[in-house]
């Protein structure tokens, strides 16, 4: 009885595999238009304070989410961003406490911990929800 149940459990977990591998991945536009859904643009930035990051996120091929507070920063490098994967390390090398627009960041691949290669830094874009109507 317990080999038809193995059997059963394995035919069932390669059929989940094989369904989530079926599954479209969204493209990297609408990544960040799903990351940044409801949120409105400010006024682009040269800099942001690098204390304040509490985490970033990779966008495929394209930029690097940058979270302060309830705040994402949006930068699109202006060079090597197409290197860019969501699995890699970032290793920022800054002199002083911000992070600017002149600055690379170093992509380190997670599995092997060999260097990629690296993105020049483009301005940070702020994106913000809306404030709240409180007068209705």
């Amino acid at each position: 009885m317990k080999k038809p149940l193995l059997l059963v459990g394995v035919a069932l977990a390669l059929t989940t595999a094989a369904a989530s591998a079926a599954k479209p991945q969204p493209t990297p536009d609408e990544q960040l238009q799903t990351a940044l859904a409801g949120r409105v643009a400010g006024k682009p930035t040269s800099c942001i304070n690098l204390a304040s990051v509490t985490s970033t996120r990779i966008i495929d091929g394209k930029a690097i989410l940058y979270r302060v507070g309830g705040r994402l920063y949006l930068n699109e490098p202006r060079s090597g961003a197409p290197s860019l994967r969501d699995d890699d390390i970032l290793v920022t090398n800054t002199i002083g406490s911000q992070l600017c627009s002149i600055d690379t960041v170093r992509l380190v691949d997670r599995a092997s911990q060999f260097p990629r290669g690296f993105v020049s830094l483009g301005d940070f874009v702020p994106y913000t929800l809306p404030a709240k109507d409180t007068l209705r």
